[in-house]
């Protein structure tokens, strides 16, 4: 009987083991994928299939393509969260593993403006959307399986926390492959055809996801709820829509804070930087900084959320941000390189702390039957209010008012928001556990 028992622990304990990597890989190859499109929608496509407008019209039109999956992120939740509500959480992220790669790899194929016209933009724009549609799919499914599958373990939050480790680590691979080609390149060579080894080198990474996506199991939570699952009549958007809406505003709400705040740290200095007059090599070496602090920091908070709650660490993070959000731009404006990239890594190792918790606290604000639909819309719709509107509001105030001031103060305020409908929510699935 203690045999069989053991046996019973040790599989349970590889299964979330296996689960865990598998999130963690495709999560990352997934942020990968987002990010070398951010780069080269800067720095390629303007010149690649927009060449025909004038070139501010060009870098306008192409960051517009970037802003497609902003959109698309949310009802890419929708429709991946519908499906895995009902049918399955381990397929839908094979899908939306093969979905965003798939679009990635194509876009590495797609001819410029001089071969085929606007039809190379067309044909970008559709991609783009696709990759927003799994985006939008994928961070639901992952932090829910991690969750489901460690219910009642004492390193849930520690263990969630390992999907939120994709978004730096996709950043700074994403950051490593571009430099490396353009440091080995020629320019010419680099937009005539460097610039789609990063995408196409994305068949060979989901070939490896996919392979490690397939061996994991079927969530036990879901697998246990699935006969009166399939059984319900009600769409698991309309449910939230009419039982789970606050519940929604307040996961929407948890999650804008931080949003803005890695935009502001991280982002908005690629943009201030040059403003005030620093070289752009300066901005890209703070924005590497600031992504390795958050890649140590996600871990350490993850544990003390485990130790403590996901609600009280992500509330101090707030407070943490709300000061630093002051005196990041004093320093920064010291025009210190030292001091900038320093600052960098700081803000974003305190931003850890409201960043690793989410995928455990997400997902438990929502019991199974709309739980991939519920975390995934969340997140995602606070993307749109937070992370997709923070760089012109801040734009903005900074040329309204010629200060940092207002961008710190609207910085605050917003997590302010967050820290209110973090210790407003509460946790009500099995997944879920009482430091919640």
């Amino acid at each position: 009987m203690a045999n069989a028992k053991n046996t019973s622990e040790s599989k349970r304990q590889s299964s979330l083991l296996r689960v865990t990597l598998a999130s963690l890989a495709g999560t990352t190859l997934e942020f990968y994928d987002h990010f070398i499109y951010g780069t080269a929608a800067a720095l390629v496509f303007p010149t690649i299939f927009f060449s025909q407008v004038s070139t501010e019209l060009a870098l306008l039109l192409s960051l517009v393509t970037y802003g497609i999956a902003f959109v698309a992120r949310p009802l890419g939740a929708v429709i991946f969260g519908h499906f895995g509500d009902r049918f399955s959480r381990k397929n839908m992220l094979v899908l939306a593993l093969l979905m965003m790669g798939g679009a990635t790899f194509l876009i590495g194929c797609l001819p410029a403006y001089g071969t085929a016209g606007l039809w190379g933009a067309v044909g970008l724009c559709l991609l783009r959307l696709l990759q927003g549609l799994a985006l939008g799919g994928e961070w639901g499914g992952a932090a829910l399986m991690v969750n489901e599958f460690a219910a009642g373990s004492k390193m849930r939050a520690f263990l969630g926390s390992m999907v939120q480790l994709a978004s730096p680590i996709g950043f700074l691979i994403a950051s490593g492959v571009f430099a490396l080609i353009n440091a080995i390149l020629p320019p010419e060579d680099f937009m005539a055809w460097g610039w789609r080894v990063p995408f196409l080198a994305s068949g060979l990474l989901v070939a490896i996801g996919f392979y490690v996506r397939r061996s994991i199991d079927e969530s036990p939570e879901f697998l246990a709820n699935k006969p009166v699952l399939q059984q319900r009549k009600s769409i698991p958007i309309i449910d939230i829509c009419r039982n789970h809406w606050q519940t929604l505003l307040l996961a929407i709400g948890s999650r804008i804070g931080s949003d803005i705040a890695f935009y502001v740290f991280a982002l908005f200095l690629l943009v201030y930087l040059p403003f005030i007059g620093m070289d752009k090599q300066i901005a890209l070496n703070a924005s590497i900084a600031a992504s390795i602090g958050q890649a140590v920091g996600i871990p350490v908070f993850g544990y003390l959320a485990d130790k403590f709650s996901t609600r009280s660490v992500i509330a101090c993070g707030a407070l943490a941000n709300m000061a630093w959000g002051f005196i990041f731009f004093m320093l920064v404006e010291m025009r210190e390189p030292a001091i900038i990239v320093l600052s960098a890594f700081i803000a974003l190792f305190l931003l850890a702390a409201m960043w690793a918790p989410l995928a455990a606290h997400m997902p438990a604000m929502f019991p199974v039957h709309v739980r991939f639909t519920g975390a995934g819309l969340g997140f995602q719709t606070a993307g749109i209010f937070g992370g997709a509107l923070a760089p012109s509001i801040c734009l903005y105030l900074i040329h309204q008012y010629n200060s940092t001031l207002p961008v710190s103060i609207y910085l605050g305020a917003s997590l302010a928001l967050a820290m209110v409908c973090v210790m407003m929510t509460k946790p009500s699935t099995a997944c879920a556990t009482e430091s919640t």
